[in-house]
């Protein structure tokens, strides 16, 4: 199955051809500060697989993980794309809010609950990880 996604403002476009390797939501401290709040939700996919048209902004700074991460996003009107880390940069971490519904994605597991409010609604069902999951598996 293919994705396609577009940025709030309309402008650049993403198209995915291929499937993720995971999806997760994350409640880390540092996308809790750019999802206002709340947690990202994510797929993994391969980099090859992920094309932007259009310009993207970016800003980096080191994770909980000790990885620099990069986060992608329009310059435009802030609508969060990607994220890639330094221990991964062949796999681009796409946010939910950026792929055109209906993609059907939903989180397989939930990462860095600890640093989740008191308040965060976990879903028990999922996998978690109470700080940085296994690495994705590398790319074939």
């Amino acid at each position: 199955m293919a994705y396609t996604g577009k940025y709030a403002c309309g402008a650049p476009t993403l198209e995915i051809t291929g499937e993720p390797i995971a999806t997760r939501q994350c409640w880390c401290r540092q996308c809790q500060q750019i999802a206002a709040g709340g947690p990202t939700n994510n797929a993994i996919f391969k980099g090859d697989d992920v094309t932007i048209t259009g310009p993207l902004a970016h800003k980096a700074w080191t994770a909980a993980s000790g990885n620099t991460l990069t986060f992608h996003f329009c310059p435009a009107c802030g609508t969060q794309v990607y994220a890639q880390s330094s221990a991964r940069m062949h796999l681009k971490t796409v946010r939910f809010g950026v792929i055109d519904e209906p993609h059907g994605l939903a989180p397989q597991a939930v990462i860095w609950t600890d640093d989740a409010p008191a308040w965060a609604v976990i879903d028990p069902t999922l996998e978690s990880w109470p700080q940085r999951p296994p690495a994705a598996p590398p790319a074939s």
